[in-house]
């Protein structure tokens, strides 16, 4: 559509008389305009999404008491929301694959809206895991579609941006959602923060439906395409680097409350604050994946997890040391790996070729069974009474494993370019 013309002011000479008026084409500025207001409704629903995920760990105490259980028990409710990603990520990517891509993500935005409100009203330890599992399965299926849906508004080049731009959400929430949600817990009762994710779940569904563009369905992809992804190596080989590598970062970070108390000596009315710098180191890391990326997506992911690994492996002496020192991993604990999600994120779209929207999704899928893993090998490591530093010093090693994994990969694709 040709832009808009603009008059020019009176001329005094013919020569300018004669010169035509100047144009300014503002298309390109409604679209810039519109796409960012998409992206900001889709970071509404990470928003959403990384508070119901991570307020859990931050009152897993108050939790733990309200259901009646020990704390490394309590630890299991953290898995129960990573199962439910695991499991709904595939199903409803892959269901969804013929379903056009707006109408999913409100669909998606709604059942996490229900599923927290069962949170916050379930009464015992069982139903609260039930009621966690089913927040979790809408989870990966919206940041895949989501992801998907980003990088469609801008240029190709700037596909990474894009979706560093919508998991910003996801950042964001640890800055202020997960602080708020925890001291409202801490202050009124564990259920409260549920039901306040409940309601974000619900503006959400507004704001897509406002903002976002109608996408509808790749008329060439079907549910079969989709599955194609999972024929490729390089596909399982980006899977297993989430699965393992990240499993190192959930196995400090689902038990960071305790571990700041015990063994770094804060007090308890400190962690909403200690949630928030993690927050801000998450939201640093997503704006530094797009810079980070210009040097290769599996060169860059491979730098992220090396300098993962030596964060874990420094992590729990940092915080016996010194409560600044302590601070300051937990904001790197922020920042490394949200500079290796969105690389590992467009990684998988890239080399999943006809089956994108399922392999986006799986990675959300990876993360959260390294979330389960990371929490449940934290868990055997309290239970066997090692004490609070005994987790990272293992998620430490699971980061050279999934650094190992990168390096595979690496090599299988310069043999394959050959």
């Amino acid at each position: 559509m040709p832009g808009r013309r603009l008059g020019v002011a009176p001329v005094v000479t013919d020569a300018l008389a004669a010169a035509p008026a100047p144009e300014l084409d503002v298309e390109p500025q409604i679209r810039s305009r519109h796409s960012t207001l998409a992206l900001l409704a889709l970071a509404a629903g990470g928003f959403a999404i990384g508070t119901t995920e991570f307020v859990t760990m931050g009152l897993l105490p108050e939790v733990a008491q309200g259901v009646h259980v020990d704390i490394p028990t309590a630890g299991h409710i953290v898995s129960a929301y990573a199962a439910g990603v695991v499991v709904g990520a595939p199903v409803l990517a892959t269901l969804g694959s013929r379903m056009p891509r707006k109408r999913l993500l409100l669909w998606l935005m709604g059942a996490l809206a229900v599923a927290n409100g069962l949170s916050a009203l379930a009464g015992s330890y069982g139903l609260l895991m039930l009621a966690r599992f089913l927040s979790g399965v809408p989870h990966g299926a919206y940041f895949g579609v989501g992801s998907l849906v980003a990088a469609s508004l801008v240029p190709a080049h700037r596909r990474t941006w894009a979706v560093s731009m919508m998991l910003t959400g996801l950042t964001v929430a640890n800055i202020v959602g997960v602080p708020l949600t925890t001291r409202l817990g801490q202050t009124y009762g564990w259920q409260w923060p549920y039901a306040a994710v409940a309601v974000i779940a619900l503006v959400t569904v507004l704001a897509i439906w406002r903002w976002v563009p109608f996408c509808p369905p790749d008329g060439g992809r079907s549910m079969r395409s989709e599955l194609s992804a999972l024929k490729r190596p390089q596909v399982w080989l980006a899977l297993g680097i989430g699965t393992v590598g990240f499993g190192g970062m959930f196995a400090t970070f689902s038990y960071i409350s305790p571990t700041m108390t015990d063994l770094g000596g804060f007090a308890r009315s400190t962690v909403p604050l200690i949630l928030a710098l993690y927050g801000v180191g998450m939201t640093a890391g997503a704006m530094l994946a797009g810079p980070v990326s210009r040097i290769g997506l599996l060169r860059g992911i491979m730098v992220a997890l090396l300098a993962i690994a030596a964060l874990l492996f420094a992590f729990g002496p940092a915080v016996q040391a010194s409560q600044a020192l302590a601070l300051v991993v937990v904001f790197l604990l922020g920042l490394l790996p949200s500079v290796m999600v969105p690389m590992l994120q467009t990684r998988l779209m890239d080399v999943a070729h006809d089956g994108q929207a399922l392999a986006a999704a799986l990675n959300h899928s990876t993360l959260n069974i390294a979330n389960a893993l990371g929490a449940w090998i934290g868990s055997l490591v309290l239970a066997a009474g090692l004490g609070y530093d005994w987790p990272s010093r293992v998620g430490g090693i699971l980061a050279v494993l999934g650094l190992g994994i990168a390096a595979w990969s690496a090599a299988l694709q310069r043999r394959t370019s050959l």
